[in-house]
């Protein structure tokens, strides 16, 4: 079971299945997933079925930022138990490659 980044407490069932589905959502210019590539910091689902999404961006000018958006509210909606999506972009704690998963380091040709 996953956990909220922020504080750590663990994701409800619907939360994981969001997380899940945004596994399929590629970010085009690096060819990983947003989820694997650390993007994503919080999956909140409250009882009216609002999902809000709190993640980042590698960068502030991310060209694909549009696409990504649209792509990560069709997953989210496309998940039982969501009706609505929200995205809260944030730029605190700025991203960097170490919350990448080992996963997209190897992907990424990335070594330490």
């Amino acid at each position: 079971m996953a956990a909220d980044q922020n504080t750590g407490a663990p994701f409800s069932l619907t939360e994981n299945r969001v997380m899940d589905a945004l596994q399929s959502v590629i970010d085009p210019e690096l060819g990983v997933d947003i989820v694997n590539l650390g993007l994503i910091y919080d999956v909140q689902v409250d009882d009216q079925q609002l999902c809000v999404i709190t993640m980042t961006l590698t960068t502030m000018g991310c060209p694909v930022s549009n696409v990504l958006s649209q792509q990560i509210i069709e997953q989210a909606l496309a998940t039982d138990g969501v009706a609505k999506c929200k995205i809260n972009l944030v730029w605190e704690p700025v991203w960097s490659p170490s919350m990448m998963t080992r996963y997209a380091k190897i992907a990424l040709g990335i070594h330490e």
